[in-house]
């Protein structure tokens, strides 16, 4: 891939999630430091994972989705837990426009780029707290993920600006705790998930392959309790892929590809390959433990897991045929290496240091009772 994609991406930052893990305004960086602690993810105390804690009917809280649902199919699999979050990556810093211009604009990182303090520890613990914070409202009982969520929503407040693209005035302004950013940022987390894993799962003795449309249609309606959740209105969460379908049609413009929306609308610098050489100028021997983990999730997979998304949404990143035909090549050629990377001992890496110790907790915990749920099925079934 061209070194101007990797720039792109490099300087992609997940929504900014501020933390009390800051040793990376240090000049020297330890493998420790790059392992973080709970601090790094947790922000209420330690999370309940689903099925844990009791309803006020007595009933078990599963939250959100819970055991034997098409959601937790999808988001436990390794192949998402791994994957994912190259994919939300590429989504939301250059797929959808809303959320790319929150980041370009007051994302903590794309700051310290601009002022030329930015550094790959920086970056590394950005990315790394994406998936970790987002464990709970998937894993948690409903308490915690509304503890979660309203985090999330009192630190996105400030998150506003009236410029989404300089080149496309007519587009508007951001504000990310509305109603149309929650909703696309929670589907632009999702609906990647379901890439990842119809692409890269290895289940059922067969290579990876797509859900049923049924199944499909049921992971839509089922992400709806997430898009509750995080305020989307009522009447736009869709309920079946046809329906999901149409919403991207609908907000098309703000998919559209475009040269001029990583213009910072305060400063004309271009976002990404200003944080880029800030990083790069501000690297010494001791980034190499930020360094490393950043270069696979976000250069190493990148093309595979461009190949495993629809041609829709890596056009609406400016991928050209091209390259996106290079993409679905490099998805399979790449095949034997996704599955390498969701073996047991190497996926428990990608769970510690991007998932963090809760959310690495939580996953084992709702693995457990979907089996569960899933041989009771199963059972029940073959019954007479």
């Amino acid at each position: 891939m061209k070194r101007a994609n990797h720039a792109r991406d490099l300087g992609g930052l997940i929504m900014a999630q501020g933390g009390p893990d800051r040793a990376a305004d240090t000049a020297v960086i330890t493998k420790d430091q790059v392992l973080g602690t709970e601090r790094r993810w947790r922000r209420f105390g330690e999370p309940v994972p689903a099925g844990s804690s009791v309803k006020a009917d007595g009933s078990p809280d599963y939250g959100l989705f819970g055991p034997g649902s098409v959601a937790w199919e999808v988001l436990l699999h390794p192949a998402t837990t791994v994957f994912l979050n190259t994919a939300q990556v590429l989504m939301q810093t250059r797929g959808y426009k809303g959320t790319a211009a929150g980041l370009r604009d007051r994302d903590p990182v794309s700051r310290k780029g601009r002022a030329g303090t930015a550094t790959f520890f920086d970056f590394f613990e950005r990315i790394s707290r994406n998936l970790g914070m987002h464990a709970p409202m998937w894993f948690g009982d409903t308490p915690t993920a509304k503890l979660m969520a309203k985090h999330l929503d009192r630190f996105h407040q400030k998150v506003t600006g009236d410029v989404i693209d300089v080149g496309r005035p007519e587009l508007g302004g951001y504000s990310a705790t509305s109603p149309r950013e929650t909703m696309w940022a929670a589907l632009t987390e999702l609906h990647p998930a379901l890439w990842m894993y119809e692409s890269f799962a290895f289940r059922d003795g067969r290579l990876p392959h797509r859900l049923t449309p049924e199944q499909r249609d049921q992971f839509v309606a089922e992400a709806g309790a997430y898009l509750r959740l995080v305020g989307a209105v009522e009447d736009e969460i869709p309920t079946t892929m046809a329906e999901l379908r149409a919403l991207y049609a609908k907000y098309e413009a703000l998919f559209a590809p475009s040269k001029t929306f990583d213009i910072s609308p305060e400063t004309g610098q271009l976002n990404y390959r200003t944080g880029l050489i800030t990083m790069f100028k501000n690297m010494n021997l001791s980034q190499r433990h930020a360094f490393i983990p950043v270069f696979v999730e976000v250069m190493l997979l990148e093309l595979p897991v461009l190949g495993a998304m629809p041609r829709k949404a890596r056009w609406s990143m400016g991928i050209g045929p091209g390259l996106s035909g290079l993409s679905v090549i490099a998805r399979r050629a790449a095949m034997p290496l996704m599955w390498l990377l969701q073996q047991p001992s190497i996926e428990r890496k990608f769970l510690r240091l991007m998932w963090g110790p809760d959310g690495t907790n939580l996953i084992e915990s709702a693995r457990a009772l979907h089996r569960q749920a899933l041989a009771e099925r199963a059972a029940g079934e073959r019954t007479p």
